[in-house]
């Protein structure tokens, strides 16, 4: 199926030349961070002038190849931007292969315009990685659970993440990863794929995240898709690790792979979990005013 033909694609909240105007226009300070949700499981993550995506899923790569198979990736939403234009990014991560999280129609372009561009991902993956990625390959810097690594300002954590189970390499180095990043005097926590598993709030817990980047379009092996945290889930994680803020992703980019938010929202509501829903290219700012450690949210209207 090709572009053109996807019908009712959900609108983004804003793309192309209004995404990029508002990136260019969010001012830099050190004493707050604003975080764009770009569809499935990436983020753009913007502090101090520097700027970081998650796992980012920004081509038609998927739909693309599953098109004449039994498993058509057919998009629901549209595309938020192209990656050649995001040309300020300083770091990019993918928590796993998977190409939702790992995608060279993404990461080389985004590399052709960033030169220096690190990308943060698993240890056990780099070896497939650099050869899904080849020639224009960015600098890639791996991790492993619990270890630490540093690239530009951002320091991330490995967490360890099951998808559907902790995979390990012949090394004992996961396969999945979730990370937890701090910059300045804030942490944010983007999970990658993962259900619940022992040790999950554990290694969260005293982090107590500014963010909790969450899936939450569940687990269901009868259609074949691999495991992640339903919303219930997902709103319970945040909770028992003390996020103060709490935003869903896995959703609305593939029909056979999403579910709704409605179940997640109210998981919060009943856990007096403070929650965000972003739409495709919204903005959100969390800011920490000078004197107390209240958190504000300030979003796009």
């Amino acid at each position: 199926m090709l572009p053109e033909e996807w019908p009712m694609l959900i609108p983004a909240f804003q793309k192309d030349d209004a995404f990029i105007a508002n990136i260019r226009s969010t001012p830099a300070r050190e004493d707050a961070f604003h975080l764009w949700w770009v569809g499935q499981s990436g983020f753009l993550l913007q502090w101090n002038g520097r700027h970081l995506l998650f796992d980012p899923y920004l081509s038609d790569s998927l739909t693309e190849k599953y098109a004449a198979t039994d498993k058509p990736h057919v998009r629901l939403s549209e595309r938020v931007i192209d990656p050649v234009r995001l040309d300020m990014i300083e770091v990019a991560t993918a928590s796993h292969l998977h190409t939702d999280h790992l995608d060279a129609a993404t990461l080389l372009p985004l590399a052709a315009v960033n030169l220096g561009l690190q990308l943060v991902l698993p240890e056990a993956i780099i070896p497939v990685a650099a050869e899904r990625l080849a020639a224009g390959a960015p600098a890639l810097l791996g991790l492993d659970d619990s270890g630490t690594v540093t690239a530009g300002v951002f320091q991330f954590t490995g967490i360890a993440a099951a998808h559907n189970e902790i995979e390990r390499d012949a090394m004992g180095r996961c396969r999945f990863l979730g990370f937890l990043v701090r910059f300045g005097p804030f942490c944010v926590y983007h999970s990658g794929d993962t259900i619940w598993h022992d040790g999950l709030v554990a290694a969260l817990r005293n982090a107590r995240p500014d963010i909790a980047l969450v899936p939450i379009n569940g687990n269901e092996p009868s259609r074949r898709v691999a495991g992640n945290l339903n919303g219930t889930e997902a709103a319970a994680l945040a909770k028992a690790t003390g996020a103060r803020l709490a935003i869903p992703h896995h959703f609305d980019m593939f029909a056979f792979n999403t579910a709704s938010p409605d179940e997640f929202t109210v998981a919060c509501d009943r856990l007096g979990q403070t929650f965000k829903v972003l739409k495709g290219g919204e903005r959100l700012t969390l800011l920490i005013p000078e004197a107390t450690s209240r958190i504000s949210l300030e979003g796009v209207s």
